[in-house]
């Protein structure tokens, strides 16, 4: 297991309902050994004005995933913050929901890069993404 900080997903959704993830409907939906997940809904929030799932709305979730999957692998007073983040949409999405899926390429003590895979409710892969994380001292 990859996870330095022991949180569970009540106490994680309740913590992100007061910031852009709520805003958006994300959801932390589970929490593996060495991967995080979480769903978005494709609706008025995060669609664009042709009625397709907003690019800049994937970019939120992968982001969103791969910082709070950053968090958990530190300890102490650290704080985990994106560097840089790029995203290929890869198939587009109309409603239902998305689900991401977040996995490390590398751990380091400062740095850290998440793949994060979204996947449309038939489980075709709609965007991929990927985060370098800078870890900060508490």
């Amino acid at each position: 297991m990859i996870w330095k900080r022991d949180i569970g997903l009540d106490s994680l959704n309740q913590v992100n309902s007061q910031c852009m993830m709520g805003h958006l409907g994300i959801k932390i939906t589970h929490i593996g050994d060495d991967y995080i997940e979480g769903t978005m809904p494709v609706d008025y929030r995060t669609r664009q004005p042709f009625g397709l799932l907003h690019g800049g709305a994937s970019v939120v979730l992968a982001e969103s995933l791969g910082s709070l999957a950053g968090y958990l692998c530190s300890e102490g007073e650290k704080k985990v913050v994106g560097l840089e983040i790029n995203a290929n949409h890869i198939r587009s999405v109309r409603s239902g929901e998305v689900k991401g899926v977040c996995k490390p390429l590398h751990i380091g003590r400062n740095h850290q890069v998440w793949r994060i895979d979204i996947f449309d409710e038939r489980q075709h892969l709609c965007c991929t993404s990927r985060l370098t994380t800078s870890v900060l001292p508490g």
